[in-house]
């Protein structure tokens, strides 16, 4: 066998079990999570998980760190995001969930949710509209930044010059497996929902990665963007 079929078969063989790729979905939140975490959210028992965790450590996807007597597993970075996320949106939609709790988390996934460190759902969608509809961002073959748009962030956000100056891509398409359209990821897409939840315009629901638009959200929003969403 050539060696990059057996290690793309390695790849795919990790997150072909249910209970790794439950794992990768709730790391999508960006956060890191401890091992206890990961086994609840599952539904498995604490040795299983820590079976997986070494599973998908030594496969590359998920990097740990310890503190205390935590066992702290976080997403091995955006490349992975990426991945995981790309998959997902390729894959069938799936059954609607038939209790209310199901019914509920969907719906809020699906207003609006953090895809690793960027926001995605109808909330992202409308701020990548918003931002190609007022020349900020490029949609011509893929989203890129204008120099309205680096002004736009450095002004009205009031992100620091120097950190649009990363290693990874300024900006980058990312597909939306709820709405099946482009939403902005990259560093500016990382940003920008770091600055909106830093300024308490988004709040997150629960412990997973659905994010709801507060009051000031809502008026900032319409302010700098004309987005107008319903509170959540």
């Amino acid at each position: 066998m050539l060696p990059d079929a057996q290690a793309l078969a390695g790849l795919a063989g990790l997150l072909a079990d249910r209970t790794r790729a439950a794992f990768c979905l709730a790391l999508l939140d960006g956060r890191a999570w401890t091992a206890g975490e990961l086994a609840r959210v599952a539904g498995v028992a604490a040795p299983t998980a820590s079976e997986h965790i070494n599973r998908l450590h030594a496969g590359g996807l998920v990097t740990e760190r310890r503190q205390g007597r935590h066992r702290y597993v976080e997403l091995a970075g955006p490349a992975v995001a990426r991945l995981v996320e790309d998959l997902l949106a390729a894959t069938a939609p799936a059954e609607p969930p038939r209790t209310l709790r199901g019914v509920n988390a969907a719906a809020a996934l699906a207003r609006g949710r953090t895809c690793y460190d960027h926001l995605a759902g109808r909330l992202g969608v409308a701020v990548t509209d918003a931002l190609a509809s007022r020349k900020l961002l490029d949609p011509t073959g893929g989203l890129s930044l204008t120099p309205a748009g680096r002004e736009w962030l450095t002004i009205e956000l009031g992100v620091a010059p120097e950190r649009l100056r990363g290693s990874r891509p300024l900006t980058r398409e990312c597909l939306d497996w709820t709405e099946r359209r482009p939403h902005l990821a990259g560093l500016a897409g990382a940003l920008i929902a770091e600055t909106f939840l830093r300024r308490g315009w988004i709040a997150r629901v629960g412990s997973g990665r659905a994010v709801r638009v507060t009051r000031p959200g809502a008026v900032a929003l319409c302010d700098l963007l004309g987005v107008d969403l319903p509170l959540s």
